[in-house]
């Protein structure tokens, strides 16, 4: 899905309106009396998987901040879209939420055909976390370094193959995104999760794959798998030996990043009512070493600055997708 210039400047323009509502001091009695009741924050993700558990920690968090509990509701199915469009068709009041995740940016265009448009029908609210991957090979691949990967794949074309939790995660548009950037040719291998892929990755039945950094990193120490790249511009202090990606091939990002967002026509006041209470949440040093026991670093934004990365993000991975001929399955 291409956003028009017209979509865009209007998903922008509804972000930049909140700063500038407030200023006028125009807030009807109705909003300042928000929330009244608890808000239900939908995460289109299982108990207990990671987005789950954020979505929990900074759910108790902004109800602080509040006045009244946040209360999750998971919603999985269909790569997220089930729980989107949920979030979508619920009433623009402040009461639902949804909790926003990368899938977000990629489905716009992995899938042929959907009942909302997620830049149009979801309106931004704050980014929370990001949280790097790194690219992981088995010990046998003999490469040390993300350019002797690519020298040793350039020689060897479809020898090596690269693992992901399934078509269209994370995982597999960093790898696309590394194959189509370094222009090498290996061999996608989808699983039906990370545990599997990562069972096989250990045992040398792939080769490479991206993950997180959590999940990984007893491995790396361990010597049962090799970090090569990490995917944000910056080092991990949990892994200071290795080098950005971007070091090899500039301006190559591919970081989870998690955020929260309203039905669309959600007033602007309870937007930036919602704004401030998440920002307070994370600026809580407590909130901040939760996020950085899952890995994450603090992602604190404008709803309009939060509105501009989900562009971006969205366009990154649209051409991502159609170059690699993506469908979902």
């Amino acid at each position: 899905m291409e956003m028009s210039r017209r979509q865009v400047l209007h998903l922008i323009a509804g972000a930049a309106a909140v700063g500038a509502t407030a200023q006028l001091g125009s807030v009807p009695a109705w909003a300042q009396a928000y929330p009244s009741r608890p808000i239900r924050l939908v995460a289109a993700t299982s108990p207990g998987s990671a987005p789950d558990i954020l979505a929990r920690l900074i759910g108790q968090s902004m109800s602080k901040h509040l006045g009244q509990p946040l209360i999750i509701e998971n919603r999985p199915g269909a790569g997220s879209n089930i729980g989107t469009e949920a979030v979508v068709r619920a009433p623009a009041d402040g009461y639902t939420l949804l909790l926003i995740q990368p899938a977000a940016a990629v489905n716009a265009s992995l899938y042929d055909k959907l009942n909302f448009d997620f830049l149009r029908d979801i309106a931004p609210v704050a980014g929370i976390s990001r949280v790097r991957m790194v690219m992981l090979v088995h010990p046998s691949v003999p490469a040390r370094t993300v350019s002797e990967l690519i020298t040793y794949a350039k020689a060897n074309p479809g020898k090596l193959s690269i693992a992901s939790p399934g078509i269209g995660t994370l995982p597999h548009v960093a790898g696309e995104l590394f194959k189509m950037m370094a222009g090498v040719d290996m061999v996608h291998v989808p699983y039906k999760g990370a545990a599997p892929a990562m069972t096989d990755l250990l045992s040398g039945q792939v080769q490479a794959m991206f993950v997180g950094t959590p999940e990984s990193i007893e491995h790396i120490k361990a010597g049962k798998v090799r970090a090569l790249a990490v995917t944000t511009d910056t080092r991990s202090d949990a892994l200071p030996d290795v080098a950005p990606m971007s070091d090899t091939l500039p301006s190559f990002e591919a970081s989870a990043w998690f955020g929260i967002g309203a039905p669309r026509n959600t007033p602007p006041e309870i937007v930036e009512r919602l704004n401030k209470a998440i920002n307070a949440a994370l600026s809580d040093a407590n909130t901040q070493a939760r996020l950085a026991d899952l890995g994450g670093t603090v992602f604190a934004n404008s709803p309009a600055d939060f509105g501009h990365f989900l562009v971006a993000e969205t366009e990154k991975w649209r051409k991502v997708v159609r170059a690699a001929g993506m469908k979902a399955s």
